[in-house]
């Protein structure tokens, strides 16, 4: 099977999550979405890092190429695999493959290390703002920058060896 996988990272984390992706497929190769030149696979597999509850903005644009194709993802993201956010995020990632008439046939996500310069910039947000730094933040922060880890590695390569055993 002829599969893509076509990821936006900013920080590593994304890609390093491919790459874990890869081994489950035999066929598959792996490219950054801007050297992506045709979308001639029997899969696409679209890794991207959350930002403001949805795919990054290179990720977004990508996808809206593909139409009627099938079609896993990934992603990275600064909260909790099992937060609500996570669970918005998988919501908003399903609608924008789905609205294209693609079929999903796998997904996986978990929590990656946030760009040191927005933790910065958030560092300075006064503490009314949703996004400053608090006791309950600064942890989950610190829990993000060791992610993804070898368990969540291994984790997203038996999520698409499934994957790949359906197809």
């Amino acid at each position: 099977m002829k599969t893509l996988i076509a990821y936006s990272s900013r920080t590593g984390n994304t890609k390093k999550v491919g790459d874990a992706i890869l081994k489950a497929f035999p066929q598959g190769e792996i490219k950054d979405i801007k050297d992506v030149d045709n979308l001639d696979y029997d899969l696409i597999v679209v890794g991207t890092w959350i930002d403001k509850g949805t795919a990054d903005t290179k990720a977004l644009k990508f996808i809206e190429t593909i139409e009627n194709k099938r079609v896993a993802y990934f992603f990275t993201l600064g909260a909790y695999p099992d937060s609500k956010h996570a669970t918005d995020c998988i919501g908003a990632i399903d609608k924008l493959f789905t609205d294209r008439g693609n079929e999903i046939f796998g997904r996986f996500h978990c929590q990656g290390a946030i760009d040191s310069k927005l933790t910065a910039w958030m560092s300075t947000l006064p503490a009314e703002h949703p996004h400053s730094p608090n006791p309950e933040r600064l942890k989950r922060w610190e829990d993000a920058s060791k992610h993804p880890d070898e368990e969540d590695l291994q984790s997203a390569y038996r999520a698409f060896k499934e994957v790949a055993a359906e197809l």
